[in-house]
């Protein structure tokens, strides 16, 4: 019964013609693969749930490579006696979320009660990167430009909210998006390096790791990066930083000097764009770490995290 939910709603067929060529005779360019699972806790909260999570992570996922999604595929692992009308909850948000792009496989398991938590999702995802786009998390350079298409630390600060119970003056929903627009309106305006969402663990980290790749330091602006205000405010209260808060719906780019303002106004242009901001600079010195400008005019290293900060979030 389970599967002929899932046929109903996805649609089942993943075309050869796909793979071929719809760039006027253009080189296609290279085949992305991802795969990811999710595991959040809890499956619904303010703005999605377990099911749109799962697709924009593995759609964004292909994005920050500059690729085009051609279809996803989906897993579920779930629980016995996991409620029907929240599977067909979370399956419809998914097919929302996915648009236009087919999830053209899947398969359900079902693990004794107890054990599963209601529902896990894996999502896997195949695209086609456009010939000439080269994004290598290790190609930063020192005079490149860092930039960030939103406010960070929402969407963890969200799903804590839910969790822990926890009261807003307004509102607080998940930034959980698909990204692609934005990344394609960037790459049509810009030469960018590195692309990445900092979700598991948050800026810092992904930060952190493009450093350690590329063997270059970054310089962060503490006064330029962008936090709601009650983000903000939750984080202090929760002693969170938020620069190690996960994101959804968030991502980084790296550009040569020359394209920072062409790349900032193709975010801004974007819905999901519009508080982009330039927040810091590859430099030489310190390679292979990150360091922040405080808002006082000190600064401080800004580490590796061990762990989560707030587990089981994406």
């Amino acid at each position: 019964m389970t599967q002929m939910l899932l046929d109903k709603v996805f649609r089942p067929a993943f075309r050869n013609d796909l793979l071929e060529a719809q760039h006027d005779g253009a080189r296609i360019g290279d085949l992305a693969f991802s795969t990811d699972s999710f595991v959040v806790h809890p499956l619904f909260f303010p703005g999605g749930n377990i099911g749109s999570l799962a697709v924009h992570g593995t759609l964004n996922d292909l994005a920050m490579c500059g690729a085009k999604p051609l279809a996803l595929s989906a897993g579920f692992i779930l629980e016995e006696g996991f409620s029907m009308e929240s599977l067909w909850k979370i399956v419809c948000s998914m097919r929302d979320a996915v648009g236009d792009i087919p999830i053209a496989t899947g398969d359900t398991k079902v693990v004794d009660r107890g054990k599963g938590d209601g529902v896990y999702i894996n999502t896997s995802g195949i695209g086609v990167v456009p010939h000439g786009v080269v994004i290598d998390p290790s190609s930063a350079e020192p005079g490149d430009v860092v930039l960030v298409s939103g406010e960070i630390a929402t969407h963890g600060i969200a799903i804590l909210s839910v969790r822990e119970g926890l009261e807003f003056e307004t509102v607080l929903e998940t930034d959980s998006a698909w990204l692609g627009p934005l990344v394609d309106a960037v790459l049509q305006t810009s030469h960018v390096r590195v692309l990445r969402d900092p979700t598991r663990g948050g800026l810092a980290s992904t930060l952190h790791e493009i450093a350690v790749s590329s063997q270059v330091g970054i310089r962060l602006e503490e006064a330029a990066i962008p936090v709601r205000a009650d983000v903000r405010g939750a984080c202090e209260i929760l002693g969170l930083d938020p620069l190690y808060v996960a994101n959804e719906g968030k991502c980084l780019a790296i550009v040569p000097p020359e394209d920072a303002e062409h790349a900032l106004a193709a975010m801004r242009s974007q819905p999901l764009g519009r508080d982009a901001a330039r927040i810091g600079e590859v430099v030489a010195d310190h390679a292979g770490s990150v360091r922040l400008k405080s808002r006082i005019g000190g600064e401080r290293i800004v580490d590796l995290m061990s762990g989560e900060q707030l587990p089981r979030i994406c």
